[in-house]
């Protein structure tokens, strides 16, 4: 897909996630920045050592999440955050501030330059370990164009840890994200963080939004990598390339390395 080419450089990308640890404000806080900034360095620097295409920074380490308003704190952290980042690596970079808050996620790319934002819950309403929480694509968009013109907005279809409240079905939530909510790639996920998406569903989303790349957001591991972009457009992944498979670790170099590799196809076509 042209959008995704022309922002990680391979139609077919593979997207890194650095889980950033507590930030101020948040219950695990633990009163250290440096420490913080330190940790996402060196993750976002492994992520770049691998060979993907590009990372995105996420607040993990600040759950219990917000239903609404992450907080200054996660704001400014992230902010700082991906400051260095930035600085650091030349891939391009992605913000999702948990659960769902994409205005915070929007402010945070217009001060750190970051090309994209994922956004959970981007149009309808989900039930989620937050409660309820309703999707403001028209808040997103707007703050977009009076703070961050041209970020790209990666929104989730049926994400992870949630049930979607209504009547429309995968493929209308789909068209509803892209044709009503102006998203610019789509995710789908497994039912949480870890689980693998059923490859149907990817498919079924590409078949409603045939124009739009579609990502798989969970569960992708090196060994389902390449079947996986085989249907899909592109790849995020956390846990797998994380010490012991374990989401919220530290990137482990062999295994984010070892996932490139097992992702890609010999002839670089991928």
């Amino acid at each position: 897909m042209g959008i995704l080419k022309d922002t990680f450089g391979r139609a077919k990308c593979l997207i890194g996630v650095v889980h950033v640890l507590p930030l101020p404000g948040s219950p695990r806080w633990a009163g250290d920045a440096e420490a913080v900034i330190g940790n996402a360095l060196a993750d976002a620097a492994a992520i770049e050592a691998a060979g993907f295409d590009g990372l995105i920074l996420e607040n993990f380490g600040d759950a219990p999440y917000a239903r609404g308003f992450a907080g200054r704190g996660a704001v400014a952290g992230l902010a700082a955050v991906g400051a260095r980042v930035a600085e650091a690596v030349r891939l391009p970079i992605g913000i999702n501030v948990l659960r769902s808050d994409a205005r915070s996620a929007v402010a945070v790319a217009a001060a750190t330059g970051a090309r994209f934002v994922r956004v959970n819950v981007h149009t309808g309403a989900a039930l989620t370990d937050q409660g309820i929480i309703q999707g403001d694509a028209m808040g997103t968009m707007r703050a977009i164009r009076e703070m961050a013109p041209g970020t790209l907005v990666f929104a989730d279809v049926f994400v992870k840890h949630a049930v979607p409240m209504g009547d429309a079905g995968l493929e209308q939530s789909a068209r509803d994200t892209v044709e009503r909510g102006f998203a610019s790639a789509v995710i789908v996920t497994g039912e949480a963080t870890g689980s693998p998406a059923a490859l149907d569903h990817v498919t079924r989303v590409k078949d409603a939004v045939p124009e739009t790349p579609v990502i798989v957001g969970s569960g992708v591991t090196a060994e389902s990598s390449a079947p996986t972009l085989e249907v899909a457009d592109g790849i995020i992944v956390g846990s797998a390339i994380m010490r012991d498979g374990r989401a919220g670790g530290p990137i482990d170099p062999k295994r984010a390395a070892g996932f490139v590799a097992a992702a890609r196809r010999p002839d670089g076509r991928r």
